[in-house]
């Protein structure tokens, strides 16, 4: 291979770490548990070293993109043999006192994790350095490094493995077959860094953090909380257009009212600058899965506190009356187009035409649990409100 695709590679693979978007909280928690001023994730092959992120805070100089002299770093025995090096005080370490690495770049203090794609090919490293002492050879810091690793490992994969597959939806003739495979496989494969993410914001949780790191970590199980509804979403999209349908675990006799005061309370932590009010009259139990509309609510509730007017409350409305469910959500803002409310309940549309996160599910999934119960689906939208409105018979089998 010529030296102009070894570089378009390492490029590439630097901006690959580029487009992880939690790697900078990483890098950053890293510095803050550990004290260190410097923290990287390399790109590391037999020839080269490659700086892919770099939190830097002690003036090394090196930035995204820059290189070292692969002879002169540890990495070189870390790809050579596979495993990490951790150095407390150089000067104190019987194996690296006399090492020229630390010499020539004037660092006390080292650790470097490897990292590998998931088919087990050498990746790069996960290192810190800094001038000072740190006391790195416990289990709480390797642990983590290990952890973060690892994920940075799970992330790059599943990124690559959605490169190769958007590659294959362009296939025009495989085109759907392969987009809703790829939903499902998305969903699947995500779940796995998920955890580790999760996993690792309990273990910082538990260190002794100043409050700029516990509120990173408290950003961390906020996002976690985020891509777990999302990657439900991604599945529940999947599971309906797979064929299997949307799956309920349906119950006899469900007192609908806690399940409806719990929803409505978890929105009002999540959105504590929001004004959410209730109304509740559910005198008669409902034959249903309790989790799916509970789903339900959490999304039409979600979307109205997302596109309705900040300045007024958003309501809910629930009752039972002769052997009917009703529950609706209100919300007040702009009126939604007559082409908008035509489009509302198909996948991937957004309830306005402003760019908001999420992936345009979460109508579509509520849309999906009233059907499989067998209930219907209202909306109307003009200048004195924006009303979503589920109905269903509280009886199994009533039609």
């Amino acid at each position: 291979m010529s030296g102009k695709d070894v570089y378009g590679e390492l490029q590439a693979d630097v901006a690959a770490v580029g487009r992880l978007d939690g790697v900078p909280t990483i890098l950053s928690v890293i510095c803050k548990v550990t004290g260190m001023g410097f923290a990287a994730v390399a790109r590391v092959t037999d020839t080269h070293w490659v700086a892919c992120a770099v939190r830097d805070d002690i003036q090394f100089g090196l930035q995204p993109g820059g290189g070292l002299d692969l002879a002169s770093t540890i990495c070189s025995e870390i790809y050579a043999n596979g495993q990490p090096v951790v150095i407390n005080e150089v000067a104190t370490d019987p194996d690296f006192c006399t090492h020229h690495t630390p010499a020539r770049y004037g660092f006390q203090s080292y650790i470097s994790m490897p990292i590998y794609w998931r088919s087990g090919e050498f990746f790069g490293t996960l290192c810190a350095i800094d001038p000072r002492p740190a006391n790195l050879k416990n289990d709480e810091v390797i642990s983590m490094f290990r952890l973060f690793a690892d994920l940075i490992g799970s992330e790059l994969d599943a990124q690559q493995r959605l490169a190769t597959s958007e590659a294959a939806l362009l296939d025009e003739r495989e085109g759907a077959e392969l987009r809703e495979q790829f939903i499902a496989v998305l969903g699947h494969d995500l779940r796995n860094p998920l955890a580790s993410i999760a996993a690792g914001a309990q273990v910082l949780a538990q260190a002794p953090l100043d409050s700029r790191a516990s509120a990173m970590v408290g950003m961390i199980a906020k996002s976690v909380q985020r891509m777990a509804r999302l990657i439900d979403d991604v599945m529940d999209f999947a599971r309906g257009r797979l064929g299997g349908g949307l799956g309920l675990v349906r119950q006899d006799d469900v007192s609908l009212q806690p399940v409806i005061e719990q929803v409505v309370a978890e929105l009002r932590v999540a959105w504590p600058d929001r004004l959410i009010t209730s109304s509740l009259s559910m005198t008669e139990s409902v034959a249903c899965d309790p989790g799916r509309i509970g789903q339900l609510l959490s999304n039409l509730l979600a979307n109205a506190l997302t596109h309705g007017d900040m300045s007024r409350p958003v309501h809910v409305a629930a009752s039972t009356t002769g052997g009917v469910l009703e529950l609706s959500v209100i919300n007040h803002g702009t009126p939604m187009s007559p082409q908008t409310l035509t489009q509302l309940f198909q996948p991937f549309v957004r309830a306005t035409d402003s760019r908001t996160e999420g992936l345009g599910l979460g109508l579509y999934i509520v849309s999906e649990i009233a059907r499989a119960h067998s209930g219907s689906l209202d909306v109307v939208s003009n200048i004195d409100e924006t009303r979503f409105t589920f109905r269903m018979n509280c009886a199994a089998g009533a039609v």
